[in-house]
């Protein structure tokens, strides 16, 4: 209490008509387990080929499961170990990564 008094007595009160801000506190509410973003659901179909630089991500064919786009198939490249039945949870479902070329990206 006596630290808010302190505080009104430095800031002094507010000007008639004007009402005195307070800062906003900000709680972010976390319940117990995971939380996930919307993202919808996709089945890998496909293994394509190893891509990137190193080869770190895997070119995959996946069907949408549900939501809008349910039965769509796209292509997409997934980083980490996927195979074939594999569940994606994709964030969205519009885009599609660009085909492989078959002499690779960096080449002319």
């Amino acid at each position: 209490m006596a630290a808010i008094k302190k505080m009104l007595k430095k800031d002094g009160p507010a000007a008639p008509g004007q009402q005195q801000q307070q800062p906003q506190q900000q709680e972010e509410r976390r319940s117990s387990g995971v939380s996930f973003s919307g993202a919808t659901p996709a089945r890998v179909e496909e293994v394509i080929a190893r891509t990137g630089s190193r080869g770190e991500a895997t070119h995959v064919r996946c069907k949408i499961l549900e939501g809008r786009d349910h039965d769509k198939v796209l292509r997409r490249n997934v980083k980490g170990p996927v195979r074939i039945g594999d569940m994606l949870m994709l964030r969205e479902t519009e885009f599609e990564a660009r085909p492989l070329d078959k002499k690779g990206r960096g080449s002319s």
